[in-house]
């Protein structure tokens, strides 16, 4: 028996094969949940109710993060096939390409700085709101994904590093919101993985060198990983954890400077 084996779960972001809510997604089906997916608009749909076909679910719901309204659609429309919700995944983040292009005081809008922080954070609050019936008292579980620029510069990352900052914070409010009704808020942060997100941050492959060579695993990790880890957070056996930041990046997070000998002369 899986550790999710009973488990239903609403899985927002998954966009491609490379996505990490892929990752996600086939981690959790392997260890027994039940899935649901969403899509953001029509050109998607078809792609993404191919991948629930993977998990033998035809539960696809549109839901763009943007709309208030669709997202108390999509809780509606989830009511009418589940009598609750017990795990919530939030895999999404979007910020407009020249804001992720150059020097942060250069390229910084007000209007992508509104955009990148509602879509990439208040979303994840917004969906927890409009889940928050469905998950009441089924000790559920939320999860969001974040990354190491809401701590640390890195380079063309720019707002994104504001915004994921952000929805740290946001992770360990909703914890302590909703803890007192049994359902729990987490966050992974994932080492970089060629994402179509990511495509859009400029020279992201040579960061995905820069990071292998000073990781202390001397490797970048993928989506099964982040998969991995995320079931783990969403089961029972996590039971404890809530509001925290959880790494999977093969150990970058610890690491000052890589060893001298494998430096650039």
């Amino acid at each position: 028996m899986g550790m999710l084996q009973g488990k239903k779960a609403l899985i927002i972001g998954v966009a491609s094969k490379l996505s990490i809510a892929k990752g996600i997604a086939d981690a959790f089906y392997r260890e027994g949940a039940e899935i649901a997916l969403t899509y953001q608009n029509d050109k998607l749909k078809s792609r993404v109710e191919g991948f629930a076909s993977e998990y033998q679910s035809t539960l696809t719901f549109p839901c763009d993060v943007a709309s208030d309204a669709e997202i108390t659609q999509l809780f509606a429309d989830i009511g009418k096939h589940w009598d609750g919700i017990d795990i919530l995944v939030h895999s999404v983040g979007f910020a407009p390409g020249s804001e992720l292009d150059g020097n942060y005081v250069d390229v910084t809008t007000r209007e992508g700085f509104r955009v990148a922080h509602d879509i990439s954070s208040y979303s994840f609050v917004a969906l927890a709101k409009g889940a928050r019936e469905l998950m009441r008292g089924r000790n559920g579980s939320l999860l969001t994904l974040t990354y190491l620029g809401s701590e640390r510069t890195m380079t063309n990352y720019n707002v994104m590093g504001l915004a994921k900052a952000s929805l740290e914070a946001n992770t360990r409010y909703i914890a302590a919101s909703l803890g007192p009704e049994g359902t729990r808020a987490n966050a992974i942060s994932a080492g970089p993985i060629r994402t179509l997100a990511a495509s859009g941050i400029k020279s992201f492959r040579k960061m995905l060198s820069e990071s292998a060579r000073q990781t202390p695993l001397r490797r970048n990790i993928t989506i099964e990983e982040v998969g991995n880890a995320a079931a783990f957070l969403c089961s029972d056996l996590a039971s404890g954890i809530t509001g925290e930041i959880l790494y999977v990046d093969g150990g970058f997070n610890i690491s000052g400077m890589a060893p001298l000998d494998e430096a650039e002369e």
